[in-house]
């Protein structure tokens, strides 16, 4: 399985026809149906390593004051505590555990109900761990890359930039602009992700520019899992590429 990186954004996505959604669609068709998803979402960021072992994940609307038909939304794919628990074990370094107070968050179900609208495929979601330094995070996705070989498609769904409070200001002023430091931030990671640069990506949160763009790095860290879970030889992609309100909506294919 190729390992993927989608740049989320507004949960609205969920029930809207446009640029981002078609593309998620389209990148679902591109491969084969995967036996499992393991989910790096932005949106299940502590302190802890731990993996949804519920058979059935409830669907989290973990955001307010949006359209009702938003919060109607439930994607019932189904768990696979076996997989959860083989996660954790892998992770035992991390002391990774698995846990059924959770589910599946719109960081995750935003973007797989419009891959795989039938919610036919199960899926876990594995925590960010807030603890952990940008280089283990690439560890750690080194660590599950095994699993691509037996069909179960790794993700992280985040944003490339995420600026909230920038995306907001420009929402209120009705400005449709990119900022300087959003796009020169975007363009840069694509060339390192492109050269398979990882010491640039772990580096590059940290800078003055970095830290513009991810004010919290959890829309970032994602990336990371998809990248250290990529091989050497995987080609590189962007099924989707564009910004809105200053976030950045790129998707990333390894292989």
């Amino acid at each position: 399985m190729p390992t993927l990186f989608v740049g989320h954004g507004n949960p609205m996505n969920a029930i809207l026809d446009n640029q981002w959604t078609r593309g998620w669609t389209e990148m679902a068709r591109t491969i084969r149906k995967p036996k499992s998803i393991l989910m790096l979402s932005a949106h299940w960021y502590l302190p802890g390593s731990y993996t949804t072992a519920n058979h059935d994940p409830k669907t989290i609307h973990d955001f307010g004051g949006f359209a009702q038909a938003l919060f109607d939304v439930q994607y019932r794919a189904p768990g696979n505590p076996g997989l959860a628990n083989r996660v954790s074990a892998m992770l035992s370094h991390c002391d990774s555990q698995p846990r059924s107070d959770w589910g599946l968050d719109h960081g995750t179900w935003s973007v797989l109900c419009k891959m795989y609208p039938e919610a036919d495929v199960p899926v876990i979601q594995l925590s960010i761990d807030a603890r952990a330094t940008f280089e283990q995070h690439l560890k750690i996705g080194r660590t599950l890359a095994p699993l691509r070989d037996e069909g179960i498609l790794i993700m992280g769904s985040g944003n490339l930039v995420h600026n909230l409070r920038s995306a907001l200001h420009q929402m209120r002023a009705n400005d449709q602009s990119v900022p300087n430091w959003a796009r020169h931030f975007d363009d840069e990671a694509s060339r390192a992700l492109k050269q398979g640069d990882n010491d640039f990506l772990a580096e590059a949160p940290t800078t003055e520019e970095g830290r513009m763009c991810h004010p919290s790095p959890d829309h970032y860290i994602p990336l990371l899992y998809a990248a250290g879970a990529a091989d050497s030889n995987d080609p590189v992609s962007f099924p989707v590429e564009g910004f809105e309100l200053g976030l950045s909506m790129r998707c990333v294919r390894f292989g």
